[in-house]
């Protein structure tokens, strides 16, 4: 029995048995990365930068100003950080230790099926897919897993924080060369990057798939050295019972003190280029500066959530859980969603025509229909749609889709 007992296969894990926290934590990461993917679903990639690139709405002290603000200081970079500490838990969570072979195939099932929902999603309905990277960053992190938790969080927070230093010398040192940034060169590839996803089904599928390549040669080739460190992170603090809640309160006040001064600095700092018309001689530099410093508002955003979850806020833990539980398929609906209205042919195709005023307004209708969708959809089901698909294939056999009677 004891044989038998060892080699049955690995299984996905039991509602009952899951992470609230971590639900909770994917929830908030996958509404919060619709924030910063709006107006790359809206707008040509060259005209999406806060401080360049020659947009159609510019940053300026107005209601447009205002919107760009709010994503620059409370989301860009922010939450796509949790969202990569998140998925190096997921690799230890599926995988196991190493020696596990059983769970071994299962997690290489999954980055590898991973990987194609990447090159699908990316190729076919948006650029900016970050699936890709993720089964990229995975197999290196994979072998890593067993890593103590101690050793994890220091390689992975320090080499994190020295590539923000690098980003910060660099946007510091491009604030003394402003002829450097200078975005008249560009103004004519925003424009034909309009007009090509207007032109109908044909045109935006060749923009899409051109401005991907671009974008996943530089995923692949330099964004994976800031991904794997942050997976790393996230499985060392996820060993540590960061995640748990398990930490001493201290160490969450702490983290979310620290993440508040940051944030307020960043706050001030994009506030004054707003009111110089998003010119970054107006702070030299500073606002992307210190914005290259994304994980330290991330870490006291988590141990707010984290403190909520554990400390009984039963409401934020209702509405987020769910999001999370089905954060793979919320994911890839705010795809269909975003592209339908901006491009795809069965949609009114508003690409280069929504502000971002307007883009918000569409963000949280967006938020609250996955809000309102994922709880129901979970009474009936035991897991979104796209999760039992990558389960099954991952497990490599069938898996109930319907909760149990």
């Amino acid at each position: 029995m004891r044989d038998q007992v060892a080699a049955a296969p690995p299984t996905p894990v039991a509602a009952a048995h899951r992470i609230v926290t971590l639900d909770v934590l994917r929830g908030a990461a996958v509404l919060g990365i619709l924030a910063v993917n709006a107006a790359a679903f809206a707008l040509p990639m060259l005209a999406i930068e806060m401080s360049s690139g020659p947009s159609p709405f510019p940053a300026e002290a107005n209601a447009s100003g205002v919107a760009q603000w709010i994503i620059a200081v409370f989301f860009q970079q922010k939450f796509v950080t949790l969202f990569s500490m998140l998925f190096g838990v997921s690799i230890f969570l599926v995988g196991g230790e190493r020696g596990d072979e059983a769970k071994e195939r299962v997690l290489r099932r999954r980055l590898l099926f991973l990987a194609l929902f990447g090159l699908i999603h990316g190729a076919a309905f948006w650029y900016g897919d970050i699936l890709l990277l993720y089964a990229w960053s995975g197999l290196f992190v994979m072998t890593m897993r067993s890593m103590p938790a101690g050793r994890l969080i220091w390689i992975g927070a320090g080499v994190t924080v020295v590539l923000g230093t690098l980003q910060a010398g660099l946007m510091l040192l491009m604030a003394n060369f402003p002829e450097a940034m200078s975005s008249e060169a560009s103004d004519g590839t925003v424009a034909a990057s309009i007009a090509a996803y207007q032109s109908g089904w044909a045109g935006a599928a060749l923009e899409n798939l051109k401005t991907w390549a671009i974008a996943q040669g530089m995923n692949l080739l330099m964004y994976v050295f800031s991904t794997v460190p942050l997976m790393m992170l996230g499985l060392g603090l996820f060993k540590a019972g960061f995640f748990h809640g398990r930490m001493s309160m201290r160490v969450y006040v702490s983290l979310m003190a620290g993440g508040a001064i940051v944030l307020a600095l960043l706050a001030g700092l994009e506030w004054m280029e707003i009111q110089a018309g998003a010119e970054v001689e107006a702070t030299g530099g500073w606002a992307m500066a210190v914005g290259s410093y994304p994980l330290i508002i991330t870490l006291g955003y988590a141990s707010a959530l984290i403190l909520a979850t554990t400390r009984g806020v039963g409401w934020l833990r209702k509405a987020l859980a769910p999001v999370g539980r089905m954060a793979f398929t919320n994911y890839l609906t705010q795809t269909l969603i975003m592209a339908t209205i901006f491009y795809m042919p069965w949609g009114p195709r508003l690409f280069g025509q929504v502000d971002y005023p307007m883009q918000w307004a569409i963000i949280v209708g967006v938020w609250a229909l996955q809000l309102i969708w994922s709880p129901l959809w979970l009474s009936k089901f035991a897991m979104g749609p796209f999760e039992w698909l990558w389960r099954r294939l991952s497990y490599g056999r069938d898996l109930p889709l319907r909760r149990a009677a």
